[in-house]
């Protein structure tokens, strides 16, 4: 009998104080590469009741008013009223920027990495989306809170909201949802009962599959009773605090470092990326069910100082023989890769909420499965 077993995922909708600060950091970025596609960011931000704070290091040889797309990023994520505690208009706006270190420079501008540490991704055949099934379905029920919220479907809900998906597997298959959270930032007038309808109505019926849930798998809406106050009037955000919900959910191996509000010459957003398109296009082309694959970099170096892949007993050839493919038929140098995934284009504010991973939208060029035929061909 395959073992049974719960997995569980989270993710957040873009109201979520910390994806404030992931997106405001993502849209300086891609205000600067409009104009400079050869700027050098790396920014965070910090956001609280009533202020939003920019510090960190760019070169660039355009202008960028900072202080307004902070502004207007705050006003589309959904915070325009001063009664939430953080809106666009009133709050604080605090900025800290020097240019790049002069050393970290010296590594990058010859092409190599510009830190190191290593990078992991992860692909698997249980989901279309080649994505492990409780972060997707995490992301699709953040992404249909906030999408009812923008159409008005209800006249209560506020920018801030997470959801949670516990999936039951027998082996490596999942077969039912165990548990599904939904917590909606709201306003006082709403009633509780009202609300938990609401949400079951019209973001859990529309988003898990019928076939997945049974008469045993339990739902929570707002578990706490109320979440009126939220945002970054309840919490603090920062940038690069949601790493798991950006990445696989839990599942796999992760690095450490965050994506948001970095150039792709820092490698610990353009290495995860090219990860993941080298092992989705391994899954895709069948070569494994599932596969992790890390590299590892040293700063101002071009090439990675590792390349490992495990296939967690699934592969069709063996690791070894992978990893000698991917290195034969993939550009690991950050320059390389810059190029392969078109990464200097602002293309990363849309990439800071709801996951950077698993999406078939314009612009996430590691999601293509362009190189699954040439290594189907190279491993036969």
């Amino acid at each position: 009998m395959k073992e049974k077993y719960l997995f569980t995922s989270e993710s957040v909708t873009e109201g979520h104080p910390d994806k404030v600060c992931d997106q405001i950091s993502d849209a300086i970025l891609d205000e600067i590469y409009k104009e400079d596609p050869s700027g050098r960011v790396a920014c965070e931000t910090m956001v609280t009741t009533g202020l939003a704070m920019v510090a960190g290091e760019i070169t660039t040889s355009c202008y960028v008013d900072i202080p307004k797309v902070i502004r207007n990023t705050i006003k589309e994520i959904g915070y325009t009223s001063a009664e939430y505690g953080f809106d666009y208009l009133t709050c604080g706006v605090v900025t800290s920027i020097q240019g790049q270190s002069p050393d970290i420079a010296m590594g990058v501008d010859p092409g190599g990495a510009g830190d190191q540490g290593m990078m992991f991704g992860y692909a698997c055949n249980e989901t279309r989306e080649l994505m492990p099934l409780p972060i997707i379905l995490a992301h699709k029920l953040s992404r249909r809170l906030a999408r009812i919220r923008k159409e008005e479907r209800v006249d209560y809900l506020r920018p801030d909201g997470k959801s949670q998906v516990t999936v039951e597997y027998e082996g490596t298959r999942p077969v039912r949802v165990e548990a599904v959270v939904v917590s909606a930032h709201h306003s006082p007038r709403v009633k509780l009962n009202d609300l938990t309808d609401d949400i079951k109505e019209l973001v859990i019926k529309e988003i898990i599959p019928p076939e997945l849930m049974d008469n045993n798998t339990r739902i929570f809406v707002n578990p706490t009773g109320r979440f009126e106050i939220g945002g970054p009037h309840g919490d603090t955000g920062v940038t690069g605090r949601k790493i798991i919900v950006d990445t696989y959910g839990g599942v796999g191996s992760h690095g450490g470092g965050c994506f948001s509000g970095k150039d792709p010459t820092k490698v610990d957003r353009s290495a995860s990326y090219m990860a993941r398109y080298v092992a989705k296009n391994i899954v895709a082309a069948e070569l494994a069910e599932e596969c992790e694959v890390q590299f590892a970099y040293a700063i101002g170096v071009p090439e990675p100082v590792s390349v490992m892949i495990n296939t967690f007993g699934t592969g069709k050839v063996s690791e070894t023989d992978l990893c000698r493919l991917v290195r034969e038929k993939f550009d690991l140098t950050p320059s390389g890769v810059i190029e392969k995934l078109k990464l200097r284009r602002p293309i990363y504010r849309r990439t800071a909420a709801y996951g950077h991973f698993g999406r078939d939208e314009e612009g996430f060029t590691w999601e293509e499965i362009d190189m699954a035929d040439v290594l189907k061909g190279a491993a036969s």
